[in-house]
């Protein structure tokens, strides 16, 4: 009598479990936003929400004991460091966007308090004012640093994972590899948006005549909250027509904007140190 005996590879099931399913269309709509040329406030934060469902989706799929076994099965160490290794560096650049984050929000908070106290002293506010853009330009610097790096190891993730197989460890390197590029994002909203924005200067410009109190994640804003204060910042150390009031109105924006970034880069934070977890308990048995 034939024997028939039932077999699992190493890579996913054919037919996939619904939570794999899950996990690549988070991958999908996270691929498809990349195609969008204006980094914008809500944007960036869309990116954010997208990455924690796709780690959240990542934890559900580490947990099923099925795909435990095939991890333990399918990677060797040089897997095992790989994955890990990208871990630690999505938490790296997380922790350099946090810092970034937080540079701004105290440059702004001090110069918010210099124009309190000392709204009909010009030379205190231009003073001020060159001291928050100059932190803006060592930011911007440290930043530039960061992603050179990132680029670098974007195209080696890419270059390794031309030939991908349908299996986990392919598709965690897949998800790293569009968190990178997510978080290329982020910090390109903070700092240097006009070299990477389809948004014209005119845009920009008419945006400081009549501002509006929004929150980061709102549809209904395009700007690039950062950018729209140095603008008006330098227009009037530059002494050109503008308000104190209107550009602490925009402050005001840009503070509501760094509030939601945080939130969400430490929610992804969180995500990440709980999958790398799972991992190391994977790999330690």
């Amino acid at each position: 009598m034939a024997v028939i005996v039932h077999t699992r590879g190493n890579s996913l099931p054919s037919a996939p479990h619904p939570i794999v399913s899950q996990y690549q269309e988070h991958l999908r709509i996270l691929k498809g936003s990349e195609v969008t040329a204006r980094l914008s406030s809500s944007s960036v934060s869309q990116k954010l929400d997208g990455l924690q469902d796709l780690h959240d989706s990542t934890d559900q799929l580490l947990q099923l004991p099925i795909e435990q076994q095939a991890f333990g099965l399918e990677c060797n160490d040089k897997h095992v460091n790989d994955l890990l290794e990208g871990s630690l560096r999505l938490l790296d650049i997380c922790s350099k966007a946090k810092d970034c984050l937080t540079q701004s929000k105290e440059s702004m908070h001090e110069l918010q308090s210099i124009i309190r106290r000392r709204r009909c002293d010009e030379t205190g506010f231009t003073i001020a004012g060159a001291k928050y853009l100059s932190s803006r330009k060592i930011m911007k610097k440290a930043i530039r640093k960061v992603l050179e790096n990132l680029k670098a190891t974007k195209n080696e993730l890419v270059s390794s994972s031309s030939n991908k197989d349908n299996n986990g460890f392919s598709m965690l390197k897949e998800a790293e590899e569009i968190t990178l590029t997510s978080l290329e994002s982020v910090l390109l909203f903070i700092s240097d948006p006009k070299g990477h924005s389809k948004q014209s200067r005119w845009s920009v410009i008419s945006k400081l005549v009549q501002p509006r109190r929004v929150a980061c994640n709102s549809s209904e804003t395009d700007t690039n909250e950062f950018e729209t204060v140095d603008a008006t910042l330098k227009s009037l150390i530059s002494h050109k027509p503008s308000s104190i009031e209107n550009f602490l109105s925009h402050m005001e924006n840009l503070e509501l904007c760094i509030q939601d970034l945080e939130i969400g880069i430490e929610y992804l934070s969180r995500k990440l140190i709980r999958n790398r977890v799972t991992l190391l308990n994977i790999f330690s048995h």
